[in-house]
Parts: C-alpha cells; sequence; structure tokens
C-alpha cells in the first residue's frame, strides 16, 4: 500500500469513505494523524464484460452485495472497531443514481446506526485531491486535469473546494473516446486499457488521424471527431483488418490523444503561470500519457504529479481523504439528521471553498 499525506491538523478523526458512483465498490478508512489505514475495493468490470459497457441496474444491485463485505475487510485490516469511527463520508455525485442511492443509503445507516456524523462528497473532488495521497504530494496552487471515462477538465485548484474550470471537453470525453474507439477494433471492455497496450505493438506513421482542437486557442476539448476518424479508416479497409493493422491504428489513435492532452496542459500551465500540474482519474494510468507529460515537464520545467496507480480508477480511499480534509477545516459540514439525497449530476466548480 502507497505512503499516504497525513493532514497537519488536530485532533485526529478517522473517517470512512464510501464510493459507489459507478461499477467499483471501495470502501476505506483515513486517520487525519495516521493516514490511509485500509482500503478494500471491488471492481464489477468482469460482470459488465458481456454487456460491452456498464449495466446501470446490475452495478446497483452489487454495490448492495459488496458494501458490508468490504467494510468488514477494512476494519479488520485497520484494526479497529465500527465504534472507533468519527466521520462517514460518501459519494453524493456524480454518477449513476442507483449507484450513488447504495452508497448514500449504506453510509447514512451506519451513521445512524453509530451515532456518527456523515458527509456527502463529490466523486472528482475525491480523484482531483487524490495525488495528495501519494509519498510527493503537490502543494497548492496547481492545474489539475481531470480525465476519466465520463469527464475530460482542466482546473485551476487554490484549495479545497477552490477550483476554477479553465476548460472541459465539448462531447466525448477521453476515457469515452478510448472505450469507443477500443470497440470499433473489436476490442473487450474495458476498453482503454486494451487499445493502450494494443498501441505498444504499433507503428508510428502508418495512420494519420486529427488531433482535435489542438489549435483552438482556448483550453477545451472535442473528442468524437477523433472517434469518427477511427470509425472511417476502419470501414475503409476492403478485407478483414489483421492484427498489426489494429495496432498500427491503436497507435495513431493514442499518439493523436495524447498530444491533445499535453498540448492543452502546457497551455493551462503558461495561461495561470503556474509551474505544478496534477493529473487524476482512470486515464491518468495511461502509460503513453504519462511518458509524454513526464518528457515535457523535463523540457519545460515543471513538475507533474499522479495518483498512485491504485488510486487512479475509482476508490474509496479519496473519498475518505476528501471527507476528511473537508471536515477538519469544517466540522459543521457533517450531519446527524441521516437525510440525504444524491446529485447524478454536480458541476465541480460548484463546491464551497473550505
Amino acid at each position: 500500500m502507497a505512503v499516504c499525506k497525513k493532514l497537519a491538523i488536530s485532533p485526529a478523526m478517522l473517517v470512512l469513505g464510501v464510493e459507489s458512483s459507478c461499477d467499483e465498490t471501495g470502501l476505506a478508512l483515513y486517520d487525519t494523524q495516521r493516514g490511509l489505514l485500509a482500503h478494500a475495493l471491488h471492481s464489477q468490470v468482469a460482470m459488465h464484460e458481456e454487456y460491452g459497457g456498464v449495466v446501470p441496474e446490475l452495478a446497483s444491485r452489487d454495490h448492495i452485495r459488496r458494501a458490508i463485505p468490504l467494510l468488514e475487510q477494512v476494519l479488520q485490516k485497520a484494526g479497529v472497531a465500527r465504534g472507533d469511527i468519527d466521520a462517514i463520508a460518501y459519494t453524493q455525485g456524480p454518477g449513476l443514481a442507483g449507484a450513488l442511492l447504495v452508497g448514500a443509503s449504506i453510509a447514512c445507516g451506519l451513521g445512524l446506526a453509530l451515532d456518527k456524523p456523515v458527509l456527502g462528497v463529490h466523486h472528482l473532488e475525491g480523484h482531483l485531491l487524490s495525488p495528495l495521497l501519494a509519498k510527493e504530494p503537490p502543494e497548492f496552487p496547481f492545474v489539475a486535469l481531470l480525465i476519466s471515462g465520463g469527464h475530460t477538465q482542466l482546473m485551476r485548484v487554490d484549495g479545497v473546494g477552490g477550483y476554477e474550470l479553465l476548460g472541459e471537453t465539448l462531447d466525448d470525453a477521453a476515457g469515452e473516446a478510448f472505450d469507443k474507439s477500443a470497440k470499433l477494433l473489436g476490442l473487450g471492455y474495458p476498453g482503454g486499457p486494451a487499445i493502450s497496450r494494443l498501441a505498444e505493438f504499433g507503428d508510428s506513421g502508418v495512420y494519420t488521424l486529427p488531433r482535435p482542437m489542438l489549435h483552438s486557442k482556448d483550453l477545451n476539448f472535442s473528442f468524437s471527431g477523433l472517434k469518427t476518424a477511427v470509425l472511417t479508416v476502419v470501414k475503409n479497409q476492403t478485407t478483414n483488418i489483421c492484427e498489426q493493422d489494429k495496432a498500427n491504428i491503436a497507435r495513431a489513435f493514442v499518439e493523436a490523444i495524447v498530444d491533445v492532452l499535453v498540448a492543452k496542459c502546457l497551455a493551462a500551465l503558461k495561461q495561470t503561470g503556474m509551474k505544478r500540474l496534477v493529473i487524476a482519474g482512470g486515464v491518468g494510468a495511461n502509460r503513453q500519457l504519462r511518458e509524454a507529460l513526464n518528457a515535457a515537464a523535463a523540457k519545460r520545467r515543471f513538475k507533474v504529479y499522479y495518483p498512485e496507480l491504485e488510486f487512479c480508477t475509482d476508490n474509496g480511499a479519496m473519498i475518505a481523504f476528501a471527507g476528511a480534509m473537508r471536515l477538519q477545516r469544517d466540522p459543521k459540514a457533517a450531519q446527524r439528521d441521516y437525510a440525504f439525497n444524491v446529485r447524478p449530476r454536480w458541476p465541480l466548480d460548484e463546491l464551497r471553498r473550505v
């Protein structure tokens, strides 16, 4: 397990985090003095694979089955009892409504049973702050690139809750483009990791794909056209595509999307005058993107930070940590009436700074 950042704020607080926004059930215990004590995660990838994507009803039912066993697992790992928990943070949104309701009801039910305060946490704030769990966390302020299956955004981050949207995708998110392009190539689900692995065997320059909005003079993105370009290349094949052709197309796709992401990050750093870049979200685990950003950082003399690989996908640790940061700065953020609602759509810049 990664050695995680501790909050230099007292008194000590033990926060349970519950994540259930989509197809991963995650629970974790974060102690503001000792750091991350334990976390456990169950991925539903195998269950959804035969459908080629997430089935919301199946996802919700599986969260119900997994949450309590995972809770017992993290309590045992951490060596603490339920009564030792000081507060419970859960993902309130954005995400699948049914899946969010499972996590919210479990968190509030536990809060009621244990007489502990509960707090709804923004899923993307969890991702945004997850690099702070690393051995060498970034300091505020910084520019953050949030890249996941449903989101691609550039943010200026001045502190917890201090977020300014600099640019975002106008259509498909980067993760969606990865998954949809992988499906066009006949790859399995989830498509992002599959197309990235295949690209390693491809030859550069065999196919040329567009770099949408590369020269748009703003910080917005667009990836639907790139996906359409992959479709056009595939349809133009007069015979069945061989494995090498698939690898060459995958290489061209990955190079195109990485070029755009890197260029926009550099533009955001220049616009804000900052020297720290944080990468968060599932696509942040992409090896080609990390290599390109690291090379740019060495050349342009800025510092780039990533979450530990185990915290790139959805997980309970980031929710426990985000909840702890908010509660330490504003204990009144939690409530004890245990009424809850979820927010499947929830803009990150609506969060209040603490």
